[in-house]
């Protein structure tokens, strides 16, 4: 495997970043650090395993609840669209805030597990999110 050196990557930024949009992903290494650079569209095709899979409830009242356990949030609706559509935008949120302090959130160890998630989730709309959210029975 290429392992560039960050040297060579600043040197040639605008080739590396063309063959990694073009080609396919890249390695770098600076001192005792170790990075990789990839595009979106491959990232989303890595992190598409981590499906935003949601337990489904129908309350007595006949509203839906959604309950996602990767990351620990809860949404009801008053049918399954609008519940998908509500924890979509608190999915998207949430990723937006973990991202905004990422360095404190992604070393936390109840929140570390979200990493995929949340990069899967800043990469789409709500309304994509919300049409990939995958509602499973849920039991009470």
């Amino acid at each position: 495997m290429d392992i560039l050196s960050a040297t060579d990557v600043r040197k040639n930024w605008s080739m590396t970043l063309d063959s990694v949009i073009h080609v396919r992903p890249a390695y770098v290494k600076r001192t005792r650090d170790n990075l990789a650079i990839i595009n979106v569209e491959t990232l989303n095709t890595v992190l598409s395993a981590y499906a935003f899979k949601v337990k489904k409830y129908i309350e007595n009242d006949g509203s839906v609840t959604l309950s996602s356990d990767n990351l620990d949030l809860d949404v009801n609706g008053p049918d399954e669209s609008h519940a998908k559509l509500a924890l979509a935008a608190d999915i998207k949120e949430y990723a937006e805030e973990y991202y905004e302090n990422f360095s404190t959130w992604s070393l936390s160890k109840n929140r570390k597990a979200h990493i995929p998630y949340v990069l899967r989730a800043l990469s789409m709309s709500e309304e994509t999110i919300a049409e990939e959210i995958i509602c499973q029975n849920g039991k009470i």
